[in-house]
């Protein structure tokens, strides 16, 4: 199979980028298994206590059997588990829910803690040398999630897949929200995002659903953070979390993004390796949105899930209402950014970032970007020598801030950290957007009076003004409602673009700065593009981008001054490089 001219050639069978041991081969061909695993006896106590549906005992795929292998792999030495927790990412439809679910059963009532060594002819057929399980003591089973409805996809399977062999022997009690077994010794209970209800309690095992919803507005990250203290303080060291997402959407600093990165950082050598197991199958990077590609990408990621219709997912793939970044996401499980995205978060992480700090007494740029209530208000330095952006301040509303209570960005606070700046470094230029927010009181925007006092404080030891002349001469404020700055910031809008390709630009890694860039949606003015949130009302802020653009832009404008090409004749430096 071919494509037209110049288009990548399409090979009859897409090969899948694969992430996790599920679909690892060894050089014979044959599938890759874990030397020593209690998936032996998960397969067989689910085969004879589960059902699909009366009468027919519960199989897995051959690709769900390797990954019930490898997650319950243990170490031969000390019989723990290999991973401590793990994530589970398929395309939308795979068929999360009924695995986590068997899973979830296993952990509820099944043999799921080491037990012995299984020898010939055990009751399991389990292979002698492998290890054989026996039922936790008081299983406590979490089924976790930011909605009702997100629990309710797993929750609703209990009652059909246990068989009736199971309800009886292990004297279950199905309930809507809690299911009892051994008359309440073992329950499983569904939980939704309350973090303070979920501290201090001891599960067993928690499955976390649909993580790439967990964010901070609906507390998604300090839920995460409750249920990780929680397993790990379970009595025999044991407990572990397992969380199902599909590919999540780049710059929304979700659960399930940050948990990627640090799979990633761990796989590079960056961070140490905590025992995460993390199964992925993803479209290969050069996978097109055509009708030669989608086919077989489709049949390559979908893995064994052969009832997902590939006809029907191609026509949602083609059809023109759906952004191409969103059918990637769902269909070929890729982690992609909008179609209007300024800069994808993979851009920005390849510029160099790693140990690259500010020294005391550094010359630098500063650019500040204020805000009232609702954008967030945020300072960024660029250093002169070498152009490092570093973030020095954020402020914005915090997560979960009630609606009827007002809150507006602490503006001492933020003068206590320009202060500070300045006693540490050697700020040369600070350029101030005040921002559009007025003030209840006196009807002044809320940022004047602080941005006049820097003035004041702080004009004679800068090297470049604001505004050089006439009756709005000001050394910090620069409005970006003038249409001259926002045409000089325009073209830095698109050199920072290109600096950040070029990876000429490094940064100091920080996460909010991160997130902020990966907000940012490209928006076209009468001079090109600039750069802006999704819309009015996101709440994704984009406000650090905008004072990490700003922060080169008045870098690129003291070494271009008259003042600093001075000083480096001053300095006997041979010629003079103008930076555009």
């Amino acid at each position: 199979m071919t494509s037209p001219p110049g288009e990548v050639t399409v090979p009859e069978v897409v090969e899948p980028s694969i992430i996790g041991p599920t679909w690892r081969r060894g050089p014979d061909g044959r599938f890759v298994l874990p030397e020593y695993t209690l998936g032996w006896q998960a397969l067989a106590w689910t085969a004879t206590y589960l059902q699909h549906h009366v009468g027919a005992p519960w199989k897995y795929t051959p690709e769900q059997a390797r990954l019930t292998l490898w997650w319950y792999a243990l170490d031969p030495v000390t019989n723990r588990f290999l991973w401590r927790d793990g994530v589970l990412q398929r395309l939308k439809g795979w068929g999360k829910d009924p695995v986590k679910a068997t899973w979830a059963a296993f952990e509820f009532v099944g043999p799921c803690r080491f037990d012995r060594i299984a020898d010939e002819g055990n009751e399991w057929s389990v292979p002698a040398g492998q290890p054989l399980g026996a039922q936790h003591p008081a299983a406590w089973v979490q089924i976790a999630a930011v909605s009702q409805d997100q629990t309710r996809n797993t929750m609703t399977l209990f009652p059909s897949i246990f068989t009736k062999r199971a309800i009886e022997e292990f004297r279950i009690d199905l309930g809507k929200e809690i299911i009892y077994a051994d008359k309440g010794r073992a329950r499983i209970e569904a939980v939704t995002s309350s973090p303070r209800a979920l501290e201090g309690g001891r599960p067993t095992f928690v499955s976390m659903g649909e993580t790439h919803h967990w964010v901070e507005s609906n507390s998604g990250h300090e839920m995460a953070a409750v249920i990780e203290r929680n397993a790990t303080k379970s009595a025999d060291g044991q407990a572990r979390t397992l969380a199902d997402t599909n590919a999540y959407e780049p710059g929304e600093d979700s659960v399930a993004e940050r948990t990627r990165e640090a799979f990633e950082a761990t796989e590079a050598g960056r961070a140490a390796d905590t025992g995460l197991f993390y199964d992925s199958l993803e479209a290969p990077k050069e996978a097109l949105l055509t009708e030669e590609w989608i086919e077989p990408t489709l049949r390559a990621v979908r893995g064994d899930s052969v009832w997902l219709d590939i006809e029907r997912l191609k026509a949602s793939v083609l059809d023109v209402r759906n952004p191409p970044s969103r059918s990637r996401r769902f269909w070929f499980n890729q982690i992609t950014a909008a179609e209007d995205a300024f800069l994808a978060p993979y851009e920005w992480d390849a510029c160099p970032h790693e140990g690259i700090v500010l020294a005391g007494g550094d010359e630098l740029v500063l650019f500040f970007d204020g805000s009232k209530s609702d954008d967030a208000t945020g300072l960024v330095g660029c250093r002169l020598v070498d152009g490092l952006v570093v973030q020095l301040g954020v402020w914005q509303r915090p997560a979960g801030w009630p609606e009827n209570r007002p809150w507006r960005v602490p503006r001492e606070e933020v003068d206590g950290v320009v202060e500070q700046v300045f006693a540490r470094y050697k700020p040369l230029a600070f350029f101030a957007d005040p921002g559009a927010g007025q003030d209840d009181a006196d009807g002044e925007r809320y940022w004047d009076g602080f941005i006049d006092s820097w003035a004041q404080r702080y004009g004679k030891r800068l090297k470049l003004r604001a505004v050089t002349s006439g009756p709005r001469a000001h050394a910090v404020l620069w409005d970006m409602r003038d249409p001259r700055n926002q045409q000089t910031f325009t073209e830095g809008v698109d050199r920072f673009y290109r600096d950040v390709l070029e990876r000429q630009l490094t940064h100091d890694g920080s996460r909010e700065l991160r997130r902020h860039v990966g907000n940012a949606r490209r928006r076209t003015n009468r001079w090109g593009y600039t750069i802006g949130k999704e819309h009015r009302e996101s709440a994704r802020k984009v406000d650090l981008a905008v004072c990490a653009i700003g922060a080169r832009m008045l870098r690129r404008m003291v070494l271009n001054s008259p003042t600093w090409t001075k000083r480096s004749t001053a300095r006997g430096k041979g010629r003079v490089v103008v930076l555009r």
